[in-house]
């Protein structure tokens, strides 16, 4: 099942995705749940599926507005430096834990949806990357339990503003310019794709490749790091965690490779999909 946020006609809504349209949940369910994460809150995905079996698509995907898989996450838990060819390109050591930065929802864009290169920098870099949406919520999860807890799987491109990263030890800046990161298409539920299994993470710029992974690759696998920020803070339905970006990345190319206006970028997960995104210069 692919589940998409996206706005259309003034209104923002969510969806099953079917063919080339979409069946719109809120209106098929008596409008219960205002927005994806409280469908996947209610546990409710799978009567979501029913409830929309053999029903024909409401509009078509090429009239909407995309939005982030989940436009209001609670948490956005971002692994940094977790795939090893990254790591050496970086010059740094392997983490022995998953390192771990956050995102603020206004980071992000949809599928379709212009990337921001903000006038304070040219230095916007790409990161593929496959992002992991909560489904059952859950504080110190043991990971051999993790992948019970999993909602589904969706596309991520992790854009980094690389300056204002290194500005300090904190990465925190570089990584929430606003309307930064791509965040889509939709939502494969977990149910579609078996725990553990191998998924290919490709990035495209301007249509050459530019990065290539399988998730045999994580240092940190999904459940390690499910576990690790659970004993953070509970995880709950619509949290998101970013599982890292392999090598290959602008900043470590020689010359340097930065996303410029009118670039588009492609992030495609074989098990998933495509999220695209042009880049569009931000005026002050």
């Amino acid at each position: 099942m692919k589940f998409i946020s996206y706005a259309h006609g003034g209104r923002e809504s969510f969806g099953l995705v079917e063919g080339e349209g979409i069946i719109d949940l809120p209106r098929l369910l008596g409008n219960r749940y205002p927005d994806l994460k409280s469908l996947i809150a209610a546990d409710a995905l799978a009567q979501a599926r029913e409830a929309a079996r053999g029903r024909a698509a409401d509009v078509a995907l090429d009239a909407v507005t995309f939005l982030p898989v989940i436009p209001n996450p609670g948490k956005i838990w971002c692994a940094g430096l977790n795939y090893g060819e990254h790591v050496r390109e970086t010059g740094r050591e392997v983490p022995e834990r998953p390192m771990y930065f956050l995102r603020v929802a206004d980071s992000q864009v949809g599928h379709g949806q212009a990337i921001l290169r903000p006038p304070e920098s040219e230095r916007l870099d790409f990161e593929g990357e496959i992002a992991v949406i909560i489904g059952r919520e859950g504080r110190r999860i043991e990971e051999a339990d993790a992948w019970t807890h999993i909602a589904g799987y969706a596309c991520y491109n992790d854009a980094s503003i690389r300056d204002w990263q290194l500005h300090t030890s904190q990465w925190g800046p570089g990584k929430n310019f606003f309307a930064t990161g791509g965040f889509g298409p939709w939502m494969v539920s977990a149910d579609e794709i078996e725990p553990d299994a191998e998924m290919t993470l490709v990035t495209r710029l301007n249509g050459t490749e530019v990065q290539r992974a399988t998730t045999r690759m994580l240092i940190h696998s999904i459940p390690r790091l499910i576990s690790y920020a659970s004993t953070v803070a509970p995880l709950r339905a619509g949290d998101v965690i970013v599982t890292g970006t392999p090598g290959g990345v602008g900043a470590k190319r020689t010359p340097p490779l930065w996303m410029k206006d009118g670039d588009v970028v492609e992030v495609e997960v074989d098990r998933i999909g495509i999220l695209r995104n042009r880049v569009k210069n931000e005026s002050k």
